[in-house]
């Protein structure tokens, strides 16, 4: 099968799954390589640990992982979407795919909050939660984070999908990436220690 054959099949499994679940969700479409570069440069991948990757899809950042050189044994994925996280598994072997709630970390990696990622990249549908459970959840997943790490989000969003915490995290943007669909920028969430 021809890479563009590929992308084709990907952008209409992908697109029936939306349609399907569209609350589910976190894109209407793949996102464009130069977009999941973008996320993956603003990552702290150099960090000492694994990385934890929410909302895969069917694996354009882990590409992106992949291409800035990480090794696969580092990334750990977590995919709602039985059928996603089946593909993942047959497309990148080399990585921890799990099935399950990206928004349940302890639940889901059944570890007790002991494992800390050097960085969380995150696709997962989080605008129809209120602003305050949008901060907790980031505020939980900071708990899981080496020191230093931050957390990149995707988004089509304008305006930061979620306001920074004075004295727990800050949010910073990156350019806008125009060859996606739709056009949209990465945000990057780092640790606030002024108050510490």
């Amino acid at each position: 099968m021809s890479e563009m054959q590929k992308t084709r099949g990907d952008w209409a499994k992908f697109f029936g799954t939306w349609l399907r679940h569209p609350v589910k969700m976190g894109a209407v479409a793949a996102s464009s390589d130069e977009y999941c570069d973008e996320m993956v440069s603003h990552s702290t991948i150099d960090l000492p640990g694994r990385i934890l990757e929410l909302g895969p899809g069917l694996g354009a950042v882990t590409k992106a992982l992949l291409r800035a050189g990480v090794d696969p044994a580092r990334i750990v994925s977590i995919e709602y979407d039985a059928d996603f996280a089946k593909a993942l598994k047959q497309r990148f072997p080399g990585i921890t795919v799990i099935n399950g709630d990206g928004f349940d970390l302890d639940a889901t990696l059944g570890d007790g909050g002991a494992e800390k990622f050097a960085t969380i990249l995150f696709a997962i549908p989080i605008v129809n939660m209120k602003q305050a459970e949008r901060q907790a959840l980031l505020q939980r997943y900071f708990t899981r984070m080496t020191p230093g790490g931050k957390l990149t989000q995707l988004s089509y969003l304008w305006k930061p999908p979620v306001k920074p915490v004075s004295g727990f995290f800050d949010v910073t943007c990156s350019r806008v990436i125009w060859n996606n669909i739709p056009p949209a920028r990465v945000w990057i969430y780092s640790r606030d220690n002024t108050n510490r």
